[in-house]
């Protein structure tokens, strides 16, 4: 079931139906006492056959023209929900009887503007004449539905829950209809809703403060008890507010505003009415809340409870299995129970992302510049749009109207609004305009930026867990540009879907390399584009493009403006055009707080070293937390700590790149580092394994790393002592009583240390932990010797592919030398062909046909070869040593000579990597490579192991593949 099928054509009234299982636990729908149609056939005039044209309105924040290539008919482009959302939405598994298009009324705030005596009448038509007479949909067939969703309200967040409960239930195979019936004048279209009630399997109302005061929802009330199917849901009640002496008298504080006697505003009878609102209280097997921090388990348990009334036993058993996963891997880090302040920013990224503010936030609500202009704002792939659509886009709009999307297969156009940025007059020249940037509100794209170590992570992280429960799941993907594709097509687990090879969107022809990480990407694109929404974190994005192939990194982003909200944080100062929120300094009093800590009693000499520690590390949030932790866990106060870390001597690094240029201008920020390294050194000797995991931490990829990979990393590190007897003792000073207590350090002890000094991140994977990346940037230009070997050793020895895949590719950046990028570990021929053989064919193999990851696969492969080719020819490099000098009639002998074992590895497995290459190319349709790499290999195996070797033979039917592939294309292309 595709739910990205968002206009679908209304069935006939004669459609097949399922006839209800006479074992049904749930009552049957067939009979009905609440509607008697007019006639028991319903005969279409022309004019509503004209109308069922345009039959459906899309229940969804999907625009109009979507890139899931779905056509919605004209008449539907005017029809809308605050300039985006469509109402009434019936979805592909859930077609209404005959095609009759609904559409928006405008109402009043009660939802009404229908004359009082008008009213009255249509619900005599409609509500008060109850017939025992079951309806007949057609002849004597009808369409049935597991669930109808009933509502009442325009409010966002109403729409975006419904929105997700209704395709949650359709991902689970559960067909519905929902509706909004208040909406609609036309009889036969209300007729139409009744009867989608009527066979419907149970009636699910979401009940909000506004919806006792309508009569459709007291109709929906009253149908749905008296057939014993109904499963309310709280949107912005709670089951103990929906009593009729407190809303009658307008008791309490909701029903002052609210209550009354609500019967009257819309004509009816106040026995029906107190009939429906007392049914909710006879309601007991099950009281669905919905209030702002428990959406995700509020739809969950309605799931879950449906399924279960139904006999769906294979849902319940998925549900399960998500649950287990969601619980397990949601979040990279745990909550940090410290988190300072922030407050303000919180709302922001609120605000940016859905457009309101609710809840606790509201209190730290911010007012936000007025804007000075409205102009038009182009995102994604294209520097420009047709005039049609610009004009179209130049429209005013008023009030809180929402930005409306356009999405071609090119390009993402949207109108909001713009703020300038002038620069002021200097002298008698004019003033010219910088460069603008764009804030868009509640379309569901937010950007931090900042400096590193400010605290970026922290507060997308929090975020994250305070707003979790308003998405299905948080997805967290690293931006490092090397590895954010590969993050990205991770998604595929908590997505389910398959981005591998074999699921070509064309299985006629052989897809291109590029064809077919397109269509990986696109799959992954496309769930994220449901109505079923996910909070999708890219944390530290390096570059608007991929690292790869400079393909801009919005081609993988779901459409802005739907369900998915994107949350970034980068140290760019712009991306993709949008204008960030930057991220400033903690205040005074929260940097004090941050470094205190649990002690809040210093004298005046303490509290003014704390502040210029502070203004000395350039008020870094990392820094201030690394202090608080010195203060905490060392016997020192913050006066001679100050003095510590002024004369801690700093070492001589050569500076260079963008990344390093807040650590060249603070060095009392690497001082404090070196603090740190040296009481690790004292409590466990020098060089303690403490030390070196931070600094063989700096190669490793920036996820998170296994605490087991680390330490055998670090044991490879050579011990070297390069303290003096002067810091020894003045370092013994400041630790005494702690070197008792951590001497002799093992692994566990150690990673410890570094989470409990805030050197370290702890992750929710057990026996993981992250290291910030100023950390790590400073853990390189150190530059400590056999660091990088030992690392890309470690996970040589003991990396796995499912496992730890972004560090065995750290390994594979640091070996060959990516690009322009240099190599920085050298092996021996030995151990490079046990990593070719254990590590880098493994790999290759698993990215191209796991993740279609054709380009990095090949490349991989390609440098491999360079490396395997560049050892061949030492190998056959004369090699002239001292004796061979002395004894002159001795000739000159080669490697390859002089161990011709390890050079027939080495050239077999050059052979090996080069079939490899070839096969891979066979799958992209690049026969005339492929053909030149299987005969180099074929010639390589043959040398050496003659031609009826059995790897021969097998790369020989490979060549005669590719020969016969390629005469083909040729013949082809010559006709």
């Amino acid at each position: 079931m595709d739910l990205r099928e968002d206009s679908v054509r209304l069935e006939s009234l004669q459609a097949t139906s399922r006839n209800m299982s006479s074992s049904s636990a749930f009552f049957s729908a067939n009979q009905s006492p609440f509607f008697s149609p007019r006639s028991s056939t319903c005969q279409l005039s022309e004019s509503t056959r004209s109308d069922a044209q345009c039959n459906s309105i899309n229940f969804s924040a999907d625009p109009p023209s979507s890139s899931s290539g779905i056509q919605v008919p004209e008449c539907l482009a005017d029809v809308g929900f605050s300039g985006f959302q469509k109402f009434d939405h019936v979805p592909s598994t859930t077609l209404v009887a005959s095609g009759i298009r609904s559409s928006y009324d405008h109402m009043g705030d009660n939802g009404y503007n229908i004359p009082i005596a008008k009213h009255r009448k249509h619900m005599r038509n409609h509500v008060m004449s109850f017939s025992p007479v079951p309806i007949s949909l057609s002849s004597n067939r009808r369409r049935s539905y597991d669930v109808y969703i009933g509502l009442h309200g325009r409010k966002p967040s109403l729409i975006r829950f419904t929105n997700w409960l209704r395709a949650e239930l359709e991902v689970q195979g559960m067909t519905c209809f929902v509706s909004d019936r208040a909406r609609f004048r036309n009889s036969r279209k209300h007729e139409l809703r009744e009867r989608a009630m009527d066979v419907s399997s149970f009636g699910v109302v979401i009940l909000t403060r506004k919806s006792l005061r309508n009569p459709y929802t007291i109709e929906e009330l009253r149908f749905f008890s008296s057939k014993k199917n109904l499963v309310p849901i709280y949107f912005d009640l709670r089951p103990g507010d929906c009593l009729v002496r407190d809303i009658v008298e307008k008791r309490g504080e909701l029903w002052e505003k609210h209550g009354g006697d609500l019967w009257v505003l819309y004509g009816g009878l106040e026995k029906e009415w107190k009939e429906a609102v007392n049914g909710l209280v006879r309601v007991d097997e099950w009281k669905l809340e919905a209030q702002d921090g428990n959406w995700r388990d509020c739809i969950l348990q309605a799931v879950t409870v449906l399924a279960m009334k139904l006999g769906r036993r294979s849902v319940l058993e998925r549900l399960t299995k998500w649950r287990d996963m969601v619980d397990k891997e949601e979040f990279l880090f745990p909550q940090n129970e410290n988190f300072i302040g922030r407050k303000k920013e919180l709302s922001e990224l609120e605000f940016i992302l859905f457009g309101d503010i609710t809840g606790e936030s509201e209190r730290d609500y911010f007012e936000l510049k007025a804007r000075s202009k409205r102009k038009n704002l182009t995102v994604g792939w294209s520097k420009s749009s047709s005039a049609e659509e610009r004009h179209r886009a130049s429209g005013s709009r008023k009030g809180k109207e929402p930005v409306i999307w356009k999405e071609s297969e090119k390009e993402i156009e949207m109108q909001s609004f713009e703020r300038q940025h002038y620069q002021r007059p200097k002298g008698g020249q004019s003033s010219r305009r910088k460069r603008s940037k764009k804030t868009v509100y509640g379309k569901g794209v937010a950007c931090v930026t900042g400096d590193s170590g400010i605290g970026k992570t922290e507060l997308l992280l929090e975020f994250a867990y305070r707003f979790h429960q308003r998405y299905k799941m948080v997805l967290w993907i690293g931006g490092e540009s090397q590895y954010i594709r590969q993050n990205y097509l991770n998604l595929r687990s908590f997505l389910e879907v398959d981005v591998g090879v074999g699921n070509s969107i064309d299985k006629s022809r052989i897809n291109s390399f590029e064809e077919q990480e397109e269509a990986a990407i696109s799959r992954v694109r496309k769930e994220l584009m449901r109505n079923i929404p996910f909070l999708v974190v890219i944390d530290n994005l390096e570059s608007e493009k991929d690292w790869w192939d400079q393909k801009l990194v919005m081609d993988l982003l779901p459409r802005f403006g739907g369900e998915t909200h994107i949350l970034i944080s980068t140290r760019l100062p712009c991306v993709m055009n949008l204008e960030p929120l930057k991220l400033s300094y903690l205040s005074g009093v929260e940097a004090m707080s941050l470094m205190q800590g649990s002690i809040k009693d210093y004298p005046i000499a303490d509290i003014d070293a704390l502040r210029i520690i502070e203004e000395k590390v350039g008020r870094l949030t990392l820094a201030l937390a690394i202090v608080g932790s010195m203060l905490s866990e060392l016997p020192i106060n913050p006066s001679r700590l100050l003095d510590t870390i002024n004369r801690m001597p700093s070492r001589d690094i050569l500076w260079s790149g963008r990344e390093v240029h807040l650590l060249r201008k603070n060095t009392f920020l690497l001082q404090l580092f070196e603090v740190c390294f040296s009481i690790f050194d004292h409590a466990d000797g020098p060089g303690s394994l403490a030390t070196r995991m931070v600094l063989v931490s700096g190669w490793f990829a920036p996820a998170a790393i296994p605490i087991s990979l680390l330490s055998l990393a670090a044991h490879k590190v050579p011990k070297k002592h390069n303290g003096t007897q002067f810091w020894r003792k003045l370092l013994h000073s400041l630790t005494c009583g702690f070197s008792s207590s951590y001497s002799k350090r093992s692994e566990v002890e150690a990673s410890s240390m570094l989470l409990r000094f805030n050197l370290a991140r702890s992750s929710t994977k057990e026996g993981y932990f992250h290291f910030n990346e100023l950390i790590k940037v400073y853990a390189r230009k150190r530059g400590v010797t056999g660091a990088a070997n030992a690392m890309v050793q470690a996970v040589a020895s003991r990396g796995s592919l499912s496992l730890h895949s972004e560090h065995v590719w750290a390994a594979c950046f640091l070996l060959f030398g990516f690009g322009n990028n240099p190599k920085v570990v050298e092996l021996r021929v030995s151990e490079l062909l046990c990593l070719v053989k254990q590590v880098i064919l493994p790999l290759a193999i698993w990215t191209f046909v796991t993740f279609s990851r054709c380009g990095a696969a090949l490349e991989l492969l390609r440098v491999c070869t360079d490396a395997l080719e560049a050892a061949d020819q030492a190998f056959l490099t004369p090699v002239e040593k001292w004796l061979d000098k002395s004894l002159c009639w001795k000739p000159i002998q080669t490697n390859a000579q002089l161990n011709p074992y390890l050079w027939e590895e080495l050239a077999l497995s050059r052979a090996t990597v080069l079939e490899t290459r070839a096969k891979l190319m066979l799958r992209g349709g690049q026969f005339d490579i492929g053909d030149d790499l299987i005969r180099k290999a074929i010639f390589i195996r043959t040398s050496i192991c003659g031609e009826d070797h059995p790897d021969n033979i097998a790369a020989r039917e490979t060549l005669s593949k590719l020969t016969r592939l390629l005469a083909n294309v040729e013949t082809h292309t010559s006709s």
